[in-house]
């Protein structure tokens, strides 16, 4: 995965927009956002940004670090908001934090969020849809890719929450003695799955949306996702795992903006525009194919952020009055 740290100047300076000063609620207040370093969840954040400057607000250079030290910083009071945190994936982290009594998830930045395990379709028409069918050491042996005899499964990334849950399922699912979860950079990791996959192998991987992977590899032309055998998540955890009428072992998800309750106490405009942002699942999708694609600058970012802007100029709008209404 790319690592990027944001300058606020570059970030924001192209896509600002100058406002009478009794529209700016947030004038005089800096605001400390924390992100994970992926470049992927730039144009999200930004145009959470470009909204809160337009409400007066100074965004601080955003802090940059994995998904647990997110939560973990914000209930320390290190930061403000980060724009992603995935509601039940990252509980575990949110509760790690403070839960409640500190922070507050705020209204649904993305809903219907997926992930999952998917194999390559000539696979899943061969009749193997489901991952416990990796138990059968035969099964298996077809997407080695090292030769070691066992299935190696393009995994997750330390940090990110969703290691937790594979980990706890090759145990749960016995797939331990058949099943190598590589680890490491995704980017790197995928890649190399996906070539293999336009070679012609059997490839088995990890992956979410809203992410650029099932534009390279689509779900139902190139791939399919697989089924688990039950629902099992660490720690006792719950949720609703069926995509479609297949259980895809992880809770089907919203991704919400997570703030400091004193931050949102002091700033009710600010807290109102977490509330009401809303950015499609396919937006983000579509946007995360282009930095794949090439336009992964910061100034291309900041295009997108302003053609997604335009594009959705009343909604936009309508944030930015009933978050200056809320400051009233």
């Amino acid at each position: 995965m790319k690592h990027f740290t944001i300058s606020t100047a570059l970030a924001l300076s192209l896509l600002a927009t100058p406002l009478m000063a009794q529209d700016k609620p947030g004038e005089g207040v800096t605001v400390r956002p924390i992100m994970a370093p992926a470049l992927e969840e730039i144009f999200q954040h930004r145009i959470v940004f470009h909204a809160l400057q337009d409400l007066g607000y100074t965004v601080a250079e955003p802090q940059e670090v994995e998904y647990q030290t997110i939560h973990l910083a914000l209930g320390a009071g290190d930061g403000d908001f980060t724009g992603v945190s995935w509601n039940t994936l990252h509980d575990p982290f949110y509760q790690e934090a403070g839960g409640d009594a500190v922070l507050s998830k705020v209204g649904t930045l993305i809903d219907g969020a997926l992930q999952g395990y998917l194999v390559d379709k000539a696979s899943y028409d061969a009749g193997i849809t489901d991952i416990s069918m990796l138990k059968d050491p035969a099964v298996a042996a077809k997407f080695d890719a090292d030769g070691d005899g066992k299935a190696d499964l393009a995994g997750c990334v330390p940090g990110w929450g969703c290691e937790r849950v594979i980990e706890h399922q090759l145990t749960e699912y016995g797939l331990r003695d058949t099943v190598t979860h590589n680890q490491g950079a995704y980017n790197a990791i995928i890649a190399d799955t996906i070539a293999r996959q336009a070679n012609g192998d059997p490839v088995l991987y990890y992956t979410w949306t809203p992410y650029w992977v099932s534009g390279a590899l689509v779900p139902g032309t190139d791939v399919e996702w697989l089924a688990v055998p039950y629902t099992s998540l660490p720690d006792g955890a719950t949720g609703e795992t069926e995509f479609e009428g297949k259980n895809l072992g992880f809770a089907v998800d919203s991704i919400r903006v997570v703030a400091r309750n004193d931050f949102l106490a002091a700033n009710p405009a600010a807290a109102k525009l977490f509330e009401l942002a809303k950015i499609g699942i396919n937006d983000i999708s579509a946007q995360n194919k282009l930095i794949a694609d090439g336009e992964d600058s910061s100034d291309a970012i900041d295009g997108h952020v302003a053609a997604w802007i335009e594009a959705h100029q009343a909604d936009y709008d309508a944030w930015l009055e009933a978050a200056r209404a809320a400051a009233n």
